[in-house]
């Protein structure tokens, strides 16, 4: 059901509804969501995989801002502020955010937990989304490509079964 609402996206509003797709994919805090099987049968509608990256990637980047207002707004609770946990964080963030946000955000991960985390430092939202948007692309890249270059054989496999 879920996928075949995310495949109308694409069919109906192309580019715009396959970063629909990511956008609503990662705003969902905690609740897993088939984003990666949607990026990978997306060039099978004949878009082409390098700007649907840019599009999933760019959509689901700015979906992750729901995770990191959602610490931004934890992170004002006084019990959270004065945690020690929270001020290992927000030297972690200063020291190495950007290159672990990157990171995470390219390989399967819970990445909420991330942008919560970042939230609860008050790191630089700029700077997340940046970080978000370039790991989220590449690993978009990775999908998208590996799903124009395989479903064509899948589909002659499942033709023969």
């Amino acid at each position: 059901m879920v996928l075949e609402i995310l495949f109308w996206l694409v069919k109906t509003f192309s580019y715009f509804g396959i970063f629909l797709v990511g956008f609503i994919a990662t705003s969902t805090i905690l609740f897993p969501f088939p984003i990666d099987l949607a990026t990978f049968f997306t060039p099978a509608f004949g878009l082409h995989p390098f700007l649907v990256s840019l599009a999933v990637g760019t959509g689901a980047a700015f979906g992750e801002l729901t995770g990191y207002y959602l610490g931004v707004g934890g992170g004002t609770i006084k019990i959270v502020k004065k945690s020690r946990l929270t001020k290992f964080f927000v030297k972690f963030f200063e020291k190495a955010g950007f290159l672990t946000i990157l990171i995470t955000a390219f390989i399967p991960f819970p990445f909420d937990i991330i942008g919560i985390l970042a939230g609860i430092s008050k790191y630089d939202v700029r700077k997340f989304l940046i970080a978000t948007g370039i790991g989220k692309i590449f690993k978009a890249l990775v999908i998208a490509y590996a799903g124009y270059f395989l479903v064509p054989y899948i589909a002659l496999f499942i033709g023969r079964i």
